[in-house]
């Protein structure tokens, strides 16, 4: 079972920061791409930022300059630095991950993806 936690979330006024966090548990061979995505209330979900294992970033151009993702491979964390927040920010952030697995007797499984549970943004005008 594989899990994706995020945390970092909160009250933040416009122009302000925030850092967001998502940690990924279980039983994992290695983690390929990850990325972070958002849902705003009666939109879809929307992609914010992908990273390779090897760390190429690819950002969707309107959050391009503000936002930042990083990956801690060696502590299979993943990051979303997010700075001069507009109101138009706040949604709900989902971590996703692509990843293969390992089986009970030490395989590796077919690559599988995972979503988190979401933290929520929420900026102040």
């Amino acid at each position: 079972q594989v899990q994706l936690v995020e945390s970092g979330g909160g009250l933040v006024e416009a122009g302000g920061s925030l850092k967001l966090t998502c940690a990924v548990s279980g039983s994992i061979f290695s983690i390929k791409m990850m990325g972070w995505y958002r849902q705003a209330p009666g939109k879809e979900r929307e992609l914010v930022a992908t990273i390779t294992s090897s760390g190429n970033t690819n950002y969707v151009d309107s959050l391009k300059g503000r936002f930042t993702i990083s990956r801690d491979n060696s502590k299979k964390m993943l990051y979303l630095q997010m700075n001069s927040l507009k109101p138009e920010d706040a949604a709900v952030y989902y971590c996703h991950a692509e990843y293969t697995g390992l089986t009970g007797w030490g395989k590796q499984t077919a690559t599988m993806t995972s979503w988190g549970q979401g933290t929520q943004v929420t900026v102040s005008s």
